[in-house]
């Protein structure tokens, strides 16, 4: 769900055929759904105050020799996300003359700011990072990149969520432990989930719980692999929640994870902008 289709008005979506409608509802709703728009309100960063913190070097010693070199930026408890100041421009490797990925602007396409995942960083000589390995959210799957330090905001993220599918179970970690513990909706084998390390970009809140999306949808990084040519906006894949709690604990959907809107209520206060989604098998 992370490259959709939206207008913006006043703070207020508008969900249609271009995004969870098609893209993750089950088939028997999807006639119904195909010219039906859903309100959704934008349900913000997530976080009441984020506070701009340098990506630190987990392995780092204060006697370690300050060296230009990379490392990775994140560890079972704690990860880091960036948000864009104002344009971005990301290379394929931490150097000004490396070939140009992308540019990015402080909003994405929808309106919303631009989140990346931030997986690694470059520290200059003088230890002061001067690049960020960065997650972008596609497609494809996976697609990665390093910004310049000075082009984002990063922050930290102390949630992580792990969808298990051959479990048809999700699982949110708060700082490394085990918050909550839910069955979930997962592709159908046709439309399977999108395996991978993704992360939270957008979030939805829906004055109308009673749709296919419930009361909340979570926009992750992932498209599907079988529907990026078929759906606008490459097959985006969300979390959400459903109106179709029968298929809870069945593979079911096209790609998206939904869950019962009792317990998306309980996650989506938990999952900031930034947060890490591991779907693995």
């Amino acid at each position: 769900m992370s490259r959709v289709t939206i207008l913006l008005r006043s703070g207020v979506c508008a969900l249609g055929l271009a995004l969870l409608v098609v893209g993750c509802g089950g088939e028997a709703k999807l006639k119904l759904s195909e010219n039906s728009h859903q309100a959704a309100v934008s349900g913000g960063l997530g976080a009441r105050r984020l506070l701009e913190v340098p990506v630190s070097r987990p392995l780092a010693r204060a006697s370690d020799r300050c060296t230009a070199t990379a490392t990775g930026a994140e560890s079972s408890s704690v990860a880091y996300a960036a948000l864009v100041k104002h344009v971005a421009v990301i290379r394929r490797g931490p150097q000004s003359r490396s070939p140009v990925i992308d540019r990015l602007g402080r909003l994405d396409e929808n309106g919303f700011r631009e989140v990346l995942g931030v997986i690694g960083v470059h520290s200059s000589s003088r230890c002061v990072p001067d690049w960020y390995r960065v997650q972008l959210s596609g497609p494809p799957n996976g697609l990665t990149g390093w910004v310049r330090s000075w082009a984002v905001r990063t922050f930290r993220v102390h949630s992580r969520i792990v969808v298990d599918l051959s479990q048809r179970r999700l699982r949110l970690y708060r700082s490394g432990r085990l918050t909550l513990e839910t069955a979930v909706t997962v592709g159908a084998a046709a439309t399977p989930t999108p395996l991978g390390r993704y992360f939270v970009n957008e979030r939805y809140v829906l004055p109308d719980a009673s749709g296919p999306f419930g009361p909340n949808a979570l926009g992750i990084s992932a498209h599907s692999d079988v529907l990026q040519h078929v759906w606008v906006q490459d097959g985006p894949i969300g979390i959400h929640g459903t109106n179709e709690p029968g298929l809870i604990g069945q593979a079911a959907s096209h790609g998206c994870i939904r869950l019962g809107n009792d317990v998306m209520r309980r996650l989506f206060p938990l999952a900031p902008a930034g947060t890490p989604v591991i779907v693995k098998a």
